[in-house]
């Protein structure tokens, strides 16, 4: 095995601590392992910085990852480093897309053992990164209500369970009752595929198939088929609403008629003011952005 870059969140709780103690002792059977924490953005460019040829292990979840892939991006170094990835987040939506173990130890195992996998990356107009999904509306409100609720319940610990993981379930709850609906233009590859005059619940660009650990938002989507999956979901009245909240549970939505399910190479929103959650990270608000794949941008380690 190569040697390995653990890079750990700074403001772990104990409980993750002694987790990922667990996944540790595995990598270190296979090889040289070195640990980082990091809790701000110049502390991790600092890390990168050093990492040489080292493979880089990410110790966390989607926002973790994010925020790695978006500085190796930045540097351009994305290309030629190759990341593993231990779960430790919340949702670990881009781990489940992946068939990566959320068992720490099976999951280290992994990386000690892994295959070396080219996976897409979906970059905006700004630079941006998305590793596993973006969207605006309904959900994008859901992911603002959700980090509050996260950072309230996330020191509480009952057991083996962090609270913090009740974020998303609460923060959906909460914007269901009082959902905002968008008048959005959509544009996949240039055609327009919804225009001002049909309001919105929500846009997801998808890269990975599940969000809010293991909400199926766009079930049929592949990292690495060179496009996202976008789900458009135009559920107006209340019961509506509830009916597509009951398919999204199910990962029946796409076949609706309130829903249009297509796959693109790059996709443009603009219109009302609206807030973008990508892999977590909440944006806005904004009148315009636009989205397009980079194939094959990064490697990661897959179970073989």
């Amino acid at each position: 095995m190569d040697p390995l870059l653990v890079i750990t969140n700074a403001a772990a709780g104990t409980a993750d601590q002694e987790t990922l103690d667990r996944g540790l002792a595995i990598l270190r059977e296979h090889g040289s392992v070195e640990v980082a924490a990091t809790g701000t953005l110049g502390e991790l460019d600092s890390v990168l910085h050093r990492a040489g040829s080292r493979t880089i292990v990410v110790a966390g979840g989607d926002g973790s990852l994010h925020a790695v892939v978006a500085a190796l991006h930045r540097r351009h170094d994305l290309d030629r480093t190759t990341l593993g990835l231990l779960p430790l987040g919340t949702g670990n939506d881009l781990a489940r897309c992946l068939g990566i173990p959320l068992d720490i130890e099976e999951a280290a195992l992994a990386v000690a053992t892994g295959e070396p996998t080219r996976i897409d990356l979906v970059v905006d107009e700004l630079g941006g990164v998305v590793v596993n999904s973006v969207h605006v509306g309904a959900g994008a409100e859901a992911s603002r209500q959700a980090t509050g609720w996260k950072h309230r319940l996330g020191s509480i610990g009952v057991g083996g369970l962090n609270l913090g993981k009740l974020g998303y379930p609460i923060g959906a709850l909460k914007t269901a009752i009082r959902p905002p609906t968008l008048r959005l233009r959509v544009e996949l590859d240039g055609e327009v595929v919804n225009d001002l005059d049909q309001p919105v619940l929500m846009v997801a660009v998808g890269n990975g198939t599940s969000v809010g650990g293991g909400a199926l938002l766009t079930p049929e989507a592949d990292v690495d088929d060179g496009r996202v999956d976008v789900m458009i979901a135009r559920a107006a009245g209340a019961l509506q609403r509830v009916g597509y909240a009951a398919r999204l549970a199910r990962g029946t939505h796409p076949d609706h008629a309130d829903v249009t399910y297509l796959r693109a190479k790059q996709v443009s929103v603009s219109g009302e003011e609206f807030w973008c959650s990508a892999d977590g990270e909440i944006d806005g608000p904004e009148r315009h952005r636009t989205w397009h794949v980079e194939p094959a941008a990064y490697t990661v380690l897959l179970p073989a």
